[in-house]
């Protein structure tokens, strides 16, 4: 039997390269240098085979069979069976030499699939870590008792610094050899008090400078040392589950996964096995790992969120194929990969503030898969064992889920329209286009009362593509018209004088109106138009804060029971700040007052609000007109001032905004969504970068070398923001920039064939800009800010 050696991705290609084969290529399980095993010892297999059969299972988190966890075949799980046949012949063949590590075999023939990766997302439970009691009360085994190991940090560097001068490396070989043996040395060595028992969330008791300090100087040591680390790490992921796992197998486990030989491709096996059997663990266990994890240093975090996106990228997408095993065989390790960064994610989640951005845990390589067969098996197969990103939808780029919103928008369009068909034809009715479109009709000087009108009337069709028509103009909508009258009618809905909403200017954001009114189909219209804009992919000129997008998740599917309430969050002093800061930081003084808060405020649990010119109270708790505010309950105070302003005071509004918005946007997909990306959808992003723009403009009848197109980006690029702004709006309806950047807008400037005296025309349907061929940077300069400051209304050529 001869095995080949594949060739490792890094420079590091000298690391021990493994294959799901099992054998660990170039890594010396003795002083000798490994050999492939002869004709003989194959033979011995089958009697190996039964003595293997005889050793206790690996007891796993959950008996419960994964076998949706493949992105292949059923059940074929690779196992370490042939490395650990490999093992046991070199074994014998090496008995007369000194191994310093002695591999324990595990019963390969019982190993179980995998748990369950995550729970169904559509349940909003996609992982239950941050709502866990701060101690889950879970069997805790008894710890074993571990060496003493007396080597600081300091005698660590000493000893690096000698072998670095003299060549001599063998107390560092001595060191690494003795410290990754197994886990109860890792303990040993990294644990900051041996006596301690250290199981706690707070304190995972390692000692973090001593592994950075390890970690850092690993990849600076010869050869030998760097596989003799790998070799005891595979000692130690080979050794048997005893029921629960301790503590210190925890620690074991935080310490290894920050081994900085896992970015080389080279070590990806032992790797995948090392995150699956973290991916094994109890819930209990993920709750201590995700809270360990959020004590890490925030540049070692990104790392091992970037090695984990690396490695999902690679197995997905290989430079070399060769390097790896067949997909077929290792279907679970994408799937161990990705739990154990919803682990990162859960812990990043529980830091306050975020340790990094959300966007960092994108993986833009999904971004090239098929992503409706994602979306589609994971709405088929909701809770069962069949692995989806969509479970994870942390890991998937905001372009990526718009792809899969705008693809399960046109389905539900086709849908719709194939159904208006069907019905026309069974009622025997000549059917016409018309019926395959959302045909709003309105008049401008009546623009909100007739958009009132006509979606009420067509609120069945709300799901088909929409198309407007300005009455007495002679626009045809190709999507130009559809921009502007969005745009308008945002515009007169969140003026002031409308009084649905009240601008903050502190803030520079809109909020609703708390004032009673009869009848609230003006929210629930602009619910509608919101989800429309994200349903035909227009981005708003909409300022509302955060806390609105997180309202409208809650919950992300209208709920069959209509007594439960919707739009209800759990809101904090932070929301309110986004909206109201000075009220905000007025809560916050009276929190961190340190005298008395009865005598000195004289407050109790009301609320006090102008309504048309009358102040009114509101009871916070029963008979809170009666209850002080006191130091011992005003937090509760202030907790439920906070739920009154941004939940009670304005829930019938919210709740017709709500219903609107779903009404056009009910999808499975917007589980995927955090409430930042809802933002980013409905308004696109704010940030202009006409740089970028620049470099994706496409011309036609003109080089990018012409004068012409040279005055204008010189004139274009000395424009203040509100004049930039203006110029996206003429050219393509909306002056945000959408999801993909600038890149997405299709940008174009073509040559008009006319008079220089004529102003630019745009074709906001395609981002068109018309530019005539100007002689002088001065004449362009003042016909485009003519143009761009009066671009209202339509006309056809």
């Amino acid at each position: 039997m001869s095995l080949q050696t594949p060739q490792a991705a890094t420079a590091s290609s000298d690391l021990p390269a493994v294959t799901e084969k099992g054998a660990l290529l170039g890594c010396k399980m003795s002083e000798d240098s490994f050999v492939p095993p002869s004709v003989e010892e194959e033979e011995e297999d089958g009697e190996k085979e039964k003595e293997r059969e005889k050793l206790p299972p690996i007891l796993t988190a959950s008996s419960t069979a994964a076998g949706g966890l493949e992105r292949g075949a059923k059940n074929q799980f690779s196992t370490f069976s042939t490395f650990i046949s490999t093992i046991n012949q070199k074994k014998e063949a090496a008995e007369s030499s000194s191994s310093p590590t002695q591999l324990v075999m595990p019963n390969i023939k019982n190993v179980r699939d995998l748990p369950p990766i995550c729970l169904d997302v559509r349940q909003k439970q996609r992982i239950s870590i941050d709502t866990l009691p701060p101690e889950l009360k879970a069997p805790v085994p008894t710890e074993p008792c571990l060496p003493i190991r007396t080597k600081t940090v300091k005698d660590f560097q000493e000893d690096m610094e000698k072998a670095k001068s003299s060549g001599d490396w063998k107390a560092v070989h001595d060191f690494y050899l003795t410290t990754f043996d197994s886990f109860l040395e890792l303990n040993a060595v990294f644990k900051k008090d041996v006596s301690l028992p250290f199981s706690t969330i707070e304190d995972s008791g390692i000692n973090a400078k001593f592994v950075n300090v390890v970690y850092d100087a690993l990849l600076n040591t010869p050869q030998d040392i760097q596989k003799s680390v790998l070799k005891g790490i595979i000692n130690g992921l080979l050794q048997e589950w005893k029921g629960p796992r301790t503590k210190d197998d925890l620690r074991a486990y935080c310490i290894l996964l920050q081994n900085p030989q896992f970015s080389n491709t080279s070590t990806y096996v032992i790797y995948a096995h090392l995150l699956r059997q973290i991916a094994t663990l109890a819930e209990a266990d993920h709750h201590f790992l995700a809270h360990w994890f959020k004590k890490i240093s925030q540049r070692r975090f990104k790392q091992l969120v970037d090695r984990l996106l690396q490695f999902i990228s690679l197995r997905l997408f290989p430079a070399k194929p060769e390097e790896f095993p067949p997909m077929i065989k290792c279907t679970w390790w994408i799937p161990s990969a990705t739990k154990v960064l919803a682990l990162f994610n859960a812990a990043n989640s529980l830091a306050n503030p975020a340790i990094i951005p959300y966007t960092d845990f994108y993986n833009s390589t999904l971004d090239h898969i098929d992503l409706m067969e994602e979306y589609h098996n994971w709405q088929c197969y909701g809770n069962s064992h069949r692995f989806s990103f969509c479970q994870y939808p942390f890991i998937i780029s905001i372009a990526a889920k718009k792809v899969i919103i705008q693809r399960d928008s046109e389905q539900q369009m086709i849908s719709m329209a194939r159904q208006s068909l069907v019905d026309k034809v069974s009622r025997r009715q000549r059917p016409d286009m018309n019926m395959l479109f959302l045909n709003v009709k309105v008049r401008r000087m009546h623009l909100v009362s007739d958009s009132l009108d006509e979606l009420t009337r067509k609120r069945a069709d709300l799901k088909k593509k929409l198309k407007i028509t300005f009455v007495g103009e002679a626009g045809l909508d190709m999507g130009g018209l559809t921009k502007e009258w969005f745009l308008l009618l945002i515009r007169q809905i969140f003026h002031p004088d409308y009084g649905m909403f009240a601008y903050h200017k502190d803030s520079h954001c809109h909020w609703f109106s708390s004032f009673k009114c009869d009848n609230y189909s003006e929210f629930r219209l602009v619910g509608a138009l919101m989800g429309l804009a994200v349903y035909n992919s227009i981005t708003l000129d909409i300022r509302f804060p955060p806390c609105c997008y997180k309202k409208l998740l809650s919950p992300p599917i209208v709920p069959c029971d209509q007594n439960t309430p919707v739009g209800i969050s759990s809101v904090t002093l932070d929301d309110l700040c986004q909206i109201m800061p000075e009220l905000a930081h007025g809560l916050s003084e009276l929190l961190s007052y340190e005298d008395n808060v009865e005598e000195d405020f004289y407050s109790t649990f009301q609320v006090f609000q102008e309504e048309f010119g009358v102040i009114k109270s509101y009871n916070l708790k029963p008979s809170g007109d009666k209850i002080p505010v006191t130091n011992q309950n005003r937090r509760e105070y202030v907790q439920l001032y906070v739920d009154f302003i941004l939940n009670k005071s304005i829930y019938k509004q919210f709740a017709a905004f709500y219903y609107g918005f779903h009404s056009v946007c009910a999808s499975y997909a917007l589980m995927l969504l955090r409430p930042e990306e809802v933002e980013i959808l409905v308004c696109g992003s704010p940030e202009l970068d006409m740089y970028a723009l620049q470099r994706n403009t496409q011309y036609d009848g003109y080089l990018k070398t012409d004068l012409t197109i040279r005055y204008f980006w010189e004139v274009v690029l000395g424009f203040p923001l509100d004049l930039q702004k203006k110029l996206l709006h003429f050219a393509t309806g909306s002056d945000r920039v959408p999801v993909g950047g600038m890149a997405d807008l299709n940008f174009k400037i073509s040559k008009s064939e006319t008079s220089t005296d004529w102003l630019p025309v745009a074709h906001t349907c395609f981002n068109q800009l018309c530019l005539p061929p100007y002689k002088n940077k001065k004449e362009l300069k003042q016909k485009l800010i003519i143009g761009i400051s009066n671009a209202e209304g339509f006309g056809l050529e």
